[in-house]
């Protein structure tokens, strides 16, 4: 199976999905109000479920009866058999359509509908146009499991890999950058791609580099995705926009139907993820070092489901998951979280997580960003126990440029701009100050923020540093820097600084590329001080109030080159945090969230050359933006190490290597902090919980020999849902598969982390650890969350290599309460192997007799 055959079948899959957008863009102004998009699941087996059922046959376990916990099978082991089995054969897949087309057919015969998917590999189901009432007789059908509506879902580097350590450690034991995730296809459903980008290239190596022989995906070739766009790197691209298109919300001038990213989004977090090693970063002519992903050598495979214009939809996005398993990729990001929390039972039954548990089945890493809500409790937007869920650091990169005022103050500003000449100081000149007489109004918004130069006063400004506001309308995209660069050059300014309106609080300024002097003040409380001294410092006509002269002036520090050695990492303010949220009543689930923290601060990362998401950057071929959509491509690069090394390892186990094995201090030694408000987030740090960074900042060399894993499989996840009260029927709607018997809770998972949300009174926890390394001696040590008493049993064991241990919690309240307090697990080993789980404990009940 060639890579010349699957680029043909690209050409006649590609064929199919622009008649379908055809017949969308016809029919969806024809089609009546009151309709809507609805995701319906079928009771009968998918073809991965199917395909696994009939590996077991035979086996002592019946295929998919009752979930039930326990001991491994022969699909889940972490140290058995690779995931990757012969292809299963296409005509169940076709059956599984033919139903629902019958199925369809049959219920609403002679009305009106449209199918906009067909899902058949991880879920047996369907997208579907239709009324309510329609949707009701659906749900009434025999072989239909379950009906929901469609949710709207949202978005959520040069020096990274240098600051985990990868050059010296996890590189090196990969062979270095030219082999550090070779063979592992990372799976992206984000805004697309931008093929041309060097980052992506696959010509940059004279070895040889084959497309990985498990991976069957295809590529997409439209007008704006050209025959050619894949290669051994980028080996697969497709694009999901059927929802999108229905609803009437899909701009195909900017959206584009194809692979094609027009946003820029995409594009970044691939190159974060996997980009090519050693690509030069050139941002307004200067130089910002070279570029490389977390895996340079993994392959990408993109699947769009996100744009520009609105975001995107839950049934386009289980359309990119169910194609992306099917295509047998290693690894699924996901840099987008859902707008609202799901309705019903449990945060964890929706359409999203549930084929995200069907991928883990299949051996998928998922990873998923924590959502950019901070620094508020329970804000997590990725909630899932099977999902690998990351929150954003900072790393000890700063660019900082500084103004200089006349009155001896500096304030600290952020731009990738050059200085003014040399030590002479510049008078400044406030653009609402800068009229020409009688032209328009100064009160009028885009004057102050300089986007128009034809209104301003060259002769006054000329060879003066133009000042301009910073408004919210520069986060809403109607104004921009650059125009108000054009506007400096154009009226001759010798720079140009921007204050912050007090009601950008809480968005995150990137650093800023700018070609002439320039910078924004970023903190609003600075932005008084500027302005106090500018207005202080002007001369005005006694009689008229005109203003006479300009007195304040000023000189910028350049910040094209990086500072170093903040106190880093530390939790940003905007990263969701937990305790993890289990329903809408925001009760508490006993499961930790996020995962763990990884760089997502002002991140370099390739930049499409038809971008629109920044502004700033547009017609730039690297970008420097901030959000957990940016951490969660590291760990997704990051887990590809893993994965090359232990190719054999569960979903669980990869996701453990990373968790026992970070770091809980800063570069300084100190406790990692976390940002605790929008405003002058610096100045309310406090040391950070497992609610804010998880089991810590990742550390990737260490993920390479973990010591000990914490495997959990599909069945454990099974009955952990099967546990949560009233949740038989949601269950068997979700996965075709009946509950027996559980009381298993999220405590009761082997995750590499124990929560409890309500200790009432005493509570028994086991976790079973497994070596993959030489044979050792451990021993247990912990510390007790504030108001518990812990015991551990054994306190020491020996575990030979490849072989399990049972470690036994029990867990009593000593005092009442209802705040998390928070302790830690500890398995030192005698070969230097050091193995740490957070302890979290939010409701503590003693007994009164």
């Amino acid at each position: 199976m060639g890579w010349a055959w699957r680029r043909e079948q690209w050409a006649v899959a590609w064929l199919s999905v622009a008649v379908l957008g055809a017949a969308l863009v016809g029919a969806a102004g024809a089609f009546e109000e009151g309709t809507a998009v609805y995701i319906v699941t079928m009771k009968q087996a998918p073809v991965f479920h199917k395909r696994l059922d009939l590996e077991r046959f035979g086996s002592s376990r019946v295929a998919g009866g009752g979930g039930g916990g326990g001991g491994d099978t022969p699909s889940t082991s972490i140290l058995m058999k690779p995931r990757h089995g012969p292809a299963q054969p296409m005509n169940y897949g076709s059956y599984l359509v033919r139903l629902q087309n019958s199925l369809l057919k049959r219920t609403l015969r002679g009305e009106r509908y449209i199918k906009l998917y067909s899902y058949r590999y991880l879920i047996n189901g369907f997208a579907v146009v239709i009324t309510p009432q329609q949707a009701e007789r659906l749900s009434m059908t025999k072989e239909v499991a379950n009906v929901m509506l469609d949710f709207s879902v949202r978005t959520a580097t040069t020096h990274t890999p240098e600051f985990l350590g990868l050059p010296q450690g996890a590189w090196v034991q990969e062979g270095g950058p030219q082999c550090a995730g070779q063979g592992v296809v990372v799976g992206l459903i984000d805004t697309g791609i931008d093929p041309t980008h060097p980052s992506f290239a696959d010509d940059l190596i004279t070895d040889s580099y084959p497309v990985p022989a498990h991976y069957s995906g295809i590529c997409e070739v439209t007008n704006d995705f050209p025959s050619g766009s894949c290669n051994r790197k980028l080996v697969g691209a497709r694009h999901f926009a059927a929802s999108a298109i229905t609803r009437g919300v899909f701009n195909a001038s900017q959206d584009h139907a194809s692979p094609s990213d027009s946003d820029g989004h995409g594009t970044h977090t691939a190159s974060i993820a996997a980009g090519n090693h050693g690509i030069p970063v050139v941002v307004a002519g200067h130089h910002f070092g070279n570029a490389s992903g977390m895996a340079p050598r993994a392959h990408i495979a993109v699947y769009k489901a996100l744009y520009k214009s609105f975001g995107g939809f839950a049934a386009d996005v289980v359309a990119a998951i169910d194609q992306a398993a099917e295509d047998n990729v290693d690894i699924i990001s996901l840099s987008i979280t859902p707008n609202r929390r799901p309705p019903g039972l449990a945060t964890f039954f929706n359409p999203i997580d549930m084929a995200l548990l069907s991928a883990v089945k299949a051996g998928i890493f998922v990873v998923q960003a924590a959502g950019n809500t901070g620094p508020s409790p329970k804000s997590m937007s990725s909630y899932s126990p099977w999902i690998f869920t990351v929150g954003a650091s900072a790393h000890d990169r700063e660019y900082n440029n500084y103004v200089v005022l006349g009155n001896n103050l500096t304030i600290t500003g952020v731009g990738l701009a050059p200085g003014t000449d040399g030590d002479s100081m510049f008078t400044l000149v406030a653009a609402p100050h800068a009229l020409k007489n009688n032209v328009a109004s100064p009160t009028e918004m885009s004057l102050g923020e300089c986007q128009d130069s034809s209104h301003l006063d060259e002769d006054l400004i000329r060879g003066k540093i133009l000042v301009c506001s910073y408004s919210i309308r520069f986060v809403l995209g109607l104004s921009s820097v650059k125009q108000a660069l054009d506007t400096a050059k154009n009226v001759s300014a010798a720079g140009v600084i921007f204050y912050l309106d007090p009601f950008v609080i809480g968005f995150q300024l990137n650093p800023t590329p700018m070609d002439m002097p320039g910078l924004i003040i970023p903190s609003s409380d600075d932005s008084k001080v500027f302005l106090n001294y500018y207005n202080e410092s002007l001369v005005r006509d006694e009689t008229s109030n005109k203003i006479v002269s300009f007195g304040a002036i000023a000189k910028i520090l350049g910040g094209q080159n990086p500072n170093y050695g903040i106190s880093a990492p530390k939790v940003m303010f905007y990263s969701a945090r937990g305790p993890d949220p289990e329903d809408n009543s925001l009760a508490n689930a006993d499961i930790l969230k996020p995962n763990l923290i990884a760089p997502g601060s002002s991140i370099w990362g390739a930049w499409s050359s038809l971008g629109l998401d920044s502004a700033e950057f547009a017609g730039e071929s690297f970008a420097i933006i901030s959000g957990t959509s940016m951490a969660a491509p590291h760990v997704a690069g990051l887990a590809a190490l893993v994965k090359q090394k232990f190719p054999y390892f569960s979903p669980a186990a990869i996701g453990s290597a990373l968790s026992t094995t970070t770091s809980l201090s800063d570069r300084e030694g100190n406790p990692i902090m976390a940002q605790r408000t929008y405003g002058n987030p610096n100045s309310t740090q406090s040391p950070a919980t497992p609610f804010d960074m998880g089991n810590g900042f990742v550390n990737a060399t260490a993920a390479l020999d973990p010591g000990l894993i914490f495997d959990s499989s599909y069945d454990d996840f099974f009955s952990f849902l099967c546990g949560i009260n009233g949740s038989a029927p949601v269950v068997m709607n979700y996965t075709g598969n009946s509950c027996s018997s559980s009381a298993m809770t999220g405590a009761d998972l082997n995750l590499p982390s124990i929560t409890i949300a309500v200790l009432n009174q005493s509570r028994t926890i086991t976790r079973t650890v497994t070596n993959v390394a030489s044979d050792e001696r451990y021993t247990v040590s912990y510390s007790a969350p504030y108001g518990v008493a812990v015991s551990a049993s054994p306190a020491q064991f020996f575990i030979p290599s490849g072989q399990r241990q049972q470690v036994t919690f029990v867990v009593n309240a000593t005092m009442n309460g209802t705040s998390a307090s928070f302790g830690s697990v500890g398995f030192y080993g005698d070969k230097g192997h050091r193995v740490m789980i957070p302890f979290s404990v939010i409701s503590k009940v003693v007994h009164r007799s």
